[in-house]
């Protein structure tokens, strides 16, 4: 055989190998299973770790049933948050006939209290409105003055008293906003502010909202509406898709950032809870830490559950690192306390 014609029988084996391995790698890459998708663990967890400050953390998608929890039976501060109980227990009062939503009540000059809300800068001394619009003044823009008219509605000791016939021991309004003079918790006041609670039992009361439990399904209905309203852009809603519904409370006081609700995702409504005290960054800022972790766990949890399927299951995760009991003092209320 002349050398041009093994030469040519050379280059057409070697062609032939390059062929096969490209038909080869490319059956591998068409044969090769997906890496597994994240847990509710892996997405939530490096957030946790990098925060600097105390943070609890429960989710559940009220459809299947998964759920995650990171030291979710600890007790920790409320700042706002704990307004969302306040509510609870106004309609509760209001279906046993015990208050009147429509009723009107007036406002004094000695009600008004610093801090979140327009009633103390924007409303004259002697304004009358109905109860409802405190309880939505309340909600939607987490207004102090508000609370503490709703307060006097319902009495100091009743929300958590319901509480604890709820399943919720551990969720308490201490006194009224900057009054803690009529605080009916004194060394809880001392320890977490104005309120306290934990991610679980937050949790819990978002899932019986949604499922139209609390108090009855007209009165659920008329919460998670005033709870779809709450104006505050930069924890939860702030990585969420444009579009997104959610209905949820927040809290902020200069160590404590929290937020608990329910976000609509593709595979079913999403309760989650995020608690933060002890933070370091203690800034009045959009970009505050605790903001920036209630708004990317926010965003993970809503990704996780984007493509899943609606069947249920029973999957659940709890963090490995052992619960231990919040001792420290949480702060406060500060200046801008909402």
């Amino acid at each position: 055989m002349s050398p041009g014609a093994l030469f040519r029988r050379a280059a057409l084996s070697s062609a032939l190998l390059l062929a096969f391995g490209a038909c080869a790698t490319a059956a591998d890459a068409q044969t090769s299973p997906e890496p597994p998708a994240k847990t509710l663990a892996q997405r939530i967890e490096p957030l946790v770790k990098a925060h600097k400050g105390k943070v609890a953390v429960a989710v559940k998608n009220l459809k299947t049933g998964e759920s995650y929890a990171y030291h979710a039976d600890d007790v920790m501060p409320t700042a706002s948050l704990i307004k969302f109980p306040v509510m609870i227990e106004a309609y509760r009062q209001a279906a046993a006939g015990r208050i009147n939503l429509d009723s009107t009540i007036k406002l004094h000059k000695a009600d008004k209290v610093p801090g979140s809300g327009i009633l103390t800068d924007h409303f004259s001394d002697g304004a009358t409105f109905a109860l409802r619009d405190a309880v939505r003044l309340m909600i939607k823009f987490s207004d102090n003055t508000a609370t503490n008219l709703v307060l006097d509605a319902i009495g100091m000791g009743a929300t958590a008293e319901t509480m604890v016939k709820l399943g919720c021991p551990d969720t308490k309004i201490h006194s009224k906003v900057y009054r803690r003079d009529t605080s009916v918790f004194p060394e809880r006041s001392k320890l977490y502010g104005l309120g306290s609670t934990t991610a679980a039992q937050m949790i819990r009361l978002c899932e019986e909202l949604k499922a139209g439990r609390l108090v009855d399904a007209k009165a659920s209905a008329a919460m998670y509406e005033h709870l779809a309203t709450c104006d505050d852009k930069d924890k939860f809603p702030r990585f969420l898709p444009e579009g997104a519904k959610i209905a949820f409370k927040t809290g902020s006081v200069d160590a404590s950032r929290t937020a608990a609700g329910l976000i609509e995702c593709p595979a079913g409504s999403v309760a989650l809870c995020v608690l933060t005290t002890d933070n370091e960054d203690q800034r009045w800022i959009a970009d505050n830490a605790g903001n920036l972790i209630c708004a990317k766990i926010a965003r993970e949890v809503f990704d996780h559950f984007q493509n899943k399927p609606e069947t249920p299951g029973p999957a659940s995760t709890v963090a490995k690192e052992p619960s231990k009991p919040q001792t420290t003092p949480g702060a406060a209320p500060a200046p801008g306390t909402r």
